[in-house]
């Protein structure tokens, strides 16, 4: 078994100022940092996934600030980017070849948002043989407007949770995570 963290989308316009604001956004950082310095200091591998939009795009806009990664899980020069254009981190990137090249096989997924590309990301992972644990407190998402109706952020987070967990993933918080 060989495990990586893998660190999705956790970019500036998510957070307070951006222009895609999550719900609790800077409560999930602390986890993921949490997570980071863990990898960090058992020099295990990271991975980070970064969306980036085309111009003119609502948020991730290419160029611009809002698609930086957060400065505060800035990756460091070991640790591998993989950019993204789409929900899932695998369709029309190398993250699945880079994965197999370094030997991983099981997968701590983090980060935002999980209604869209934590449960795509994930999802896909799964259907590819990796054994993903899925961080709950270190993942965050927005309320969604259906019908009218508004369903507020923890409960789509929840349900996503709840649904990721029949099957594609274990899902842990971030203490279940040695220290």
């Amino acid at each position: 078994m060989k495990d990586a963290l893998l660190i999705i989308d956790v970019q500036n316009d998510y957070f307070p100022n951006g222009k895609w604001e999550l719900h609790q956004a800077n409560k999930a950082l602390e986890n993921v940092k949490q997570l980071l310095d863990y990898y960090r200091k058992h020099q295990l591998p990271i991975y980070h996934v970064q969306h980036i939009s085309p111009e003119g795009a609502a948020f991730f806009e290419i160029n611009t600030p809002g698609a930086d990664i957060h400065p505060e899980v800035s990756p460091l020069k070991d640790e591998k980017v993989i950019q993204k254009h789409f929900p899932s981190a695998f369709l029309k990137t190398n993250l699945r070849e880079v994965l197999e090249e370094d030997g991983i096989t099981h997968l701590t997924v983090c980060g935002m948002m999980t209604h869209m590309c934590i449960d795509t990301t994930v999802r896909v992972a799964q259907n590819y043989g990796y054994d993903v644990k899925l961080v709950d407190d270190a993942c965050t998402t927005k309320d969604l407007e259906v019908k009218g109706q508004v369903i507020d952020a923890e409960t789509v987070h929840n349900t996503y949770m709840g649904s990721l967990a029949q099957g594609f993933a274990e899902i842990v918080v971030t203490n279940d995570v040695p220290k």
